[in-house]
């Protein structure tokens, strides 16, 4: 019995050190850079970044730079606030990866700032809400700015395939509309990516 339980625990051990033996060790890669995994049915981190690059630097140059973008303050940036982008492709993802670098970008502009109690589907922020609130009713009056404009959109995926060739493209798509409700930018970017069903590639 004891021979049988040492020689199970010989072969576990073994098992043990052949899995470490045989593991892929860690490392940290630049998000920028060529050796980023890529998905051939999913986009990766990468192609959010591509995206909203491409996003931001066609909203600066045919918006903010012709001097298009007003502001209902004269002394403040205008006002952004975040309406629906939907995701239409085959898997789930916070938008956000999309989002969140076009408005870190805006915002260094200096020319746009992003409301974050107003949104659809709820403030991103309850506590900046609720304060905004407060302030309103103890001070009997309306502090609420509305937005300037928002903006919405959609990520398409459209899939095909030839031989053992895969081929997915995400289509990114979005508008940016005024409080008059006229979308006064739009812009859309492609992204097309093959490889085998299970290719994963850098």
């Amino acid at each position: 019995m004891k021979k049988s339980i040492l020689q199970s625990t010989i072969a576990t051990a073994a098992g043990v050190l052949l899995l470490t033996g045989c593991a892929t060790p860690t490392t940290y890669v630049d998000p920028s850079g060529s050796r980023m995994v890529a998905n051939v049915n999913q986009i990766n981190i990468q192609d959010f970044a591509n995206a909203a690059d491409t996003m931001v630097n066609s909203l600066i140059d045919n918006l903010i730079n012709q001097g298009k973008l007003q502001s209902g303050v004269p002394s403040e940036p205008a006002l952004l606030a975040i309406s629906r982008i939907t995701n239409n492709t085959s898997r789930q993802f916070d938008t956000d990866l999309l989002v969140k670098k076009i408005r870190v970008a805006l915002l260094r502009t200096g020319r746009v700032q992003t409301t974050t109690t107003m949104n659809l589907g709820g403030p991103e922020d309850p506590l900046a809400a609720d304060q905004q609130k407060a302030k309103e009713f103890f001070e009997d009056k309306k502090h609420t700015r509305l937005p300037d404009y928002t903006l919405s959109g959609k990520i398409i995926q459209d899939r095909t395939h030839a031989g053992d060739i895969n081929q997915s493209a995400f289509i990114f798509q979005l508008s940016l509309s005024s409080n008059a409700g006229i979308a006064v930018w739009e812009e859309e970017k492609t992204i097309v990516k093959q490889g085998s069903a299970a290719a994963i590639g850098f």
